[in-house]
Order: C-alpha cells, then structure tokens, then sequence
C-alpha cells in the first residue's frame, strides 16, 4: 500500500479516537451492529489490530475451536473490556502502525476501520462521515476478496452502482446509492445498508447472516 493508503488508516483512525471520547459509559456498552459485540469490543479490535501478533490469535484458538470469527470475537472482547481511556490511548499511539499478525492482510486497514466506525455510530444514533476519496479503495478490497464476506458470490445478479464516485460492478437490475451504504451490504450490514439503496435489483438481494467482524 502506498503513502497515501496509510495517510487515510492514520487519520480516520486518529478521528475514531476522538469520537470515542465522546461516548458516554452506557454508549461504550451498548450494542454495536456486528453480532454479539457491544461498542467496546469493536472499540478493542480497533486497538488490538495494530500490534495484533499471530502467537496471540494461535493461543486463543483451542478456546475459540479454532474458528476464526470466534478467535476475532474472542480478542476483540479481551481488549474492549479495558477502561476506555485505555483502548482509546492504544488507538491513538498506533494510529501510524502499517502492520499487523503475518496471518491477517493489511490491506483490510482501511475498510476495517471505515466500516467499524459505523459499527458504533450507527446504532447510537450518530454520524461518522467517511472522505469519499477513501471509499473507492475499499469498495474494490471488499469486493475482490472472498472470505469473510464473499461479496461477489452473495451479490451475484445485480449491478451495484455508487452515486457519489466512480464504482460499479456486477450484472443485472441497478441497486445504486451511496459508496458508504454499498460499503456496508457488501460487508453484510444489511438492515443499516438498505435505507440508502434503490432500485430495481434490491428485490433480488438475500438478506445475508448478521455481520460479526
């Protein structure tokens, strides 16, 4: 990733640092849209993530039965458990990190830290805008990648088009809206995506699993 990938990972997450202060105590335990996780714990995994080391995720693994997502759930819940100020520190002095555990890929930083951010606003009712300039790349990671989220496979039959850049892909009847919004169908966060969405391709659209990472 260049220069300017990692300009775009320090200072949202610098500003995800700052938003964090702004929470109160039961906004820090209340739910957030990934399953299972409350604010904290998505809070924790954006802590964890930078110094992340793959001894770490190989001795939860008994634990978790060796599933991924659960190993994710597992660490993320450790490290959210923390006092705020904590998790919110080990945000901030990592903000410049470029990498994290050798099994993980950093080309995940930049929509990882975009999408969890809605994770906790969203359903605390608040706003986190997102720099159009930084959608595009995330769009075209998530959609390139398979596991977790299988994009291509889940939205096969439709064309998704952003209205506020330049990004389709796909074939079929239009489901079109803003970068952000197709960020989080694409990532399964279906019920908060839809709002957003039009067209006549969203009939076509499998409501997918619960998002958990």
């Amino acid at each position: 990733m260049d220069e300017r990938y990692w300009s775009a990972v320090r200072t949202l997450r610098l500003r995800l640092a700052d938003f964090l202060d702004t929470l109160t105590a039961a906004e820090w335990n209340a739910p957030s849209l990934c399953q299972g996780w409350r604010v904290r714990d998505v809070a924790g995994h954006l802590a964890i993530i930078p110094t992340l080391t793959t001894w770490q995720l190989l001795t939860v693994a008994p634990r978790a039965g060796f599933n991924p997502n659960k190993i994710n759930t597992l660490i993320a819940v450790r490290s959210g458990s923390r006092e705020p100020a904590v998790v919110v520190s080990q945000i901030r002095a990592h903000a410049d990190a470029t990498r994290t555990a050798r099994v993980l890929d950093t080309r995940d930083c930049l929509f990882d830290v975009i999408v969890h951010a809605q994770d906790i606003a969203l359903p605390l009712g608040r706003e986190f805008p997102i720099p159009a300039e930084d959608l595009g790349p995330a769009l075209r990671r998530v959609w390139s990648m398979g596991w977790p989220f299988h994009a291509q496979r889940k939205l096969t039959g439709v064309t998704l088009t952003a209205t506020d850049i330049e990004w389709a892909q796909g074939r079929g009847p239009k489901v079109a809206g803003p970068a952000l919004a197709l960020l989080l169908l694409l990532t399964g966060r279906f019920e908060s995506a839809l709002p957003s969405l039009d067209g006549p391709g969203i009939m076509m659209i499998q409501q997918p699993a619960a998002a958990g990472s």
